[in-house]
């Protein structure tokens, strides 16, 4: 499956790069679709996706694979999270994004006179926005416990992981 996910899209993020991880990007991904499957999320679906920015560097072959996580009570809301090589390094990051449908998109553009084309979809309950946080620190968890498994095994101190995301929903 192909995505085009831009920029604007995104609503919380977060990132790191470890020393010296090349090569280590398919176990972080593999170990955290181990993890979200043995959490029984309630709701909470991955697949792989490859990633473009625009539909023109896409045909331009610019696009990076990513796990795609989604939750199937908040339609709106995907994460995305990679871990690839850059240089000696690992980088590795996880997005959080917000995109509502069509008719959901074009209605809070005119309720809010052109201001915003997510005031719908931020515009959550109680009960959803506790379910996104949930979904979105579920797999923020798993992807720091494979990211700690990796550097076990490497013989990194995983003291050094940033747990904080930046954005929306703060997760740590």
């Amino acid at each position: 499956m192909s995505v085009t996910l831009k920029d604007e899209k995104v609503i919380d993020r977060w990132s790191m790069v470890i020393e010296n991880g090349r090569g280590n990007g398919e176990q972080i991904l593999a170990e955290t679709e181990k993890f979200i499957r043995e959490s029984e999320a309630p709701g909470v679906e991955f697949e792989r996706v490859s990633v473009k920015t625009s539909w023109l560097k896409g045909l331009f072959g610019q696009k990076r694979e990513y796990l795609m996580a989604s939750n199937e009570g908040l339609s709106d809301y995907r994460m995305f999270v990679t871990a690839r090589d850059y240089g000696k390094n690992l980088d590795v990051s996880w997005y959080l994004t917000c995109e509502p449908g069509f008719f959901k998109r074009r209605f809070s553009m005119a309720i809010t006179e052109g201001a915003s084309d997510k005031a719908l979809s931020l515009n959550l309950d109680l009960f959803e926005q506790q379910d996104l946080n949930a979904y979105a620190t579920v797999v923020h968890h798993c992807l720091i416990r494979a990211i700690e498994s990796m550097m076990a095994s490497t013989g990194q101190d995983a003291s050094k992981i940033e747990r904080k995301s930046r954005g929306f929903l703060g997760i740590s």
